[in-house]
């Protein structure tokens, strides 16, 4: 059953209000919001002065269906990131422990209220993902389509992560991000090491703990909600239009930005916020560096030009062959003529 949370902040109790009408009191020594992107305990940090908050809601949802094994065994090969990419939306499908395949829907919301019923579903998955239909099941499409209603996605920031020496927060309720890097459990994980080093390093005292604590997280947070929205809007949406292009029919690999960066993020304890200072570094030196040799290629052309000067005359008759070719192919063949190759 759904609860409502309710803190009393200045006796650092809370209190839960069921349905049924019944009610629990509780005093703790510290209280962890813990509890997801739509946060009951990060709304009772909105009742009070200097906290800072923001939501993002992006343009597409996304639904998750089902494709069941095949003869015991996986339907397509399990150790490959499999997507189709379609132009404004893709579906990916990642395999689970029992053999199953779970194929998440990313989609524009227009799109999926244009479909309402179970032939609309058959027709859509016809027109874009006919390969998917024998895999998943037409009669499992129908049933699970509309399951759940598509779910949005939201990215989430607000500072600082604590109220004095009594409440923080972590994970979700401190900073939801959208799923387009794959580091939003990691940053959650990445929060609890974090609050454990500092409690270590100031002897569990929790007046130190929780400042330091959204000293030192909050930037890495609030860039790595960043690089997730970075990677939807830039990369993302530019990658689906290209592999729709290239790749229509084909199941394709997916493919990195910035290995650099990903390297860094991904597999290494490097600060997010430190990260991408480094990235934008080396995209600085990067761009630098084209320009310069941009700038010396020409010069090198120029000193050339200058210094071994074309012969006009050859150029005049050179564009001369070339405008009466033009020419040629401009006037039409006359009627019953013959084209010869």
């Amino acid at each position: 059953a759904s609860t409502s949370l309710t803190l009393i902040i200045s006796k650092w109790k809370y209190l839960i209000f069921r349905p049924d009408g019944s009610k629990t009191q509780t005093q703790a020594d510290l209280i962890v919001g813990c509890d997801g992107a739509f946060s009951a305990v990060r709304k009772q940090f909105l009742r009070r002065s200097r906290f800072n908050y923001s939501q993002t809601y992006i343009p597409h949802g996304y639904m998750e269906l089902t494709m069941p094994p095949r003869n015991g065994e996986f339907a397509m090969k399990p150790n490959y990131l499999h997507i189709w990419p379609r132009n404004t939306f893709m579906m990916i499908a990642l395999p689970n422990l029992d053999k199953t395949f779970t194929c998440t829907l990313f989609m524009p919301f227009e799109e999926f209220e244009k479909i309402s019923t179970g032939d609309e579903v058959i027709e859509f998955f016809q027109k874009y993902f006919p390969d998917a239909i024998p895999l998943i099941g037409a009669a499992t499409l129908r049933r699970d389509y509309f399951r759940l209603p598509a779910q949005a996605m939201v990215s989430v920031k607000c500072s600082p992560y604590h109220i004095g020496d009594k409440c923080v927060l972590m994970g979700d309720a401190a900073h939801a991000v959208v799923p387009f890097y794959g580091q939003g459990m990691n940053a959650g994980f990445e929060d609890c090491i974090v609050f454990d080093e500092i409690m270590n390093q100031f002897n569990e005292d929790f007046s130190a703990v929780l400042p330091e604590y959204s000293r030192v997280r909050v930037p890495d947070d609030h860039a790595i909600a960043d690089l997730a929205m970075y990677n939807y809007v830039e990369v993302i949406q530019f990658l689906l239009h290209m592999l729709h292009m290239f790749f229509s029919n084909t199941l394709v690999p997916t493919l990195c930005f910035g290995f650099f960066l990903v390297f860094q993020v991904t597999f290494t304890r490097t600060r997010y916020h430190v990260a991408v200072e480094r990235w934008h570094w080396q995209d600085k030196v990067i761009n630098r560096g084209l320009l310069l040799g941009a700038v010396g290629a020409a010069a090198g052309g120029f000193y050339l030009l200058i210094k071994n000067p074309p012969d006009i005359n050859k150029l005049a008759i050179t564009a001369e062959k070339i405008w009466n070719k033009m020419a040629d192919l401009k006037t039409p063949p006359s009627v019953g003529a013959a084209s010869q190759i």
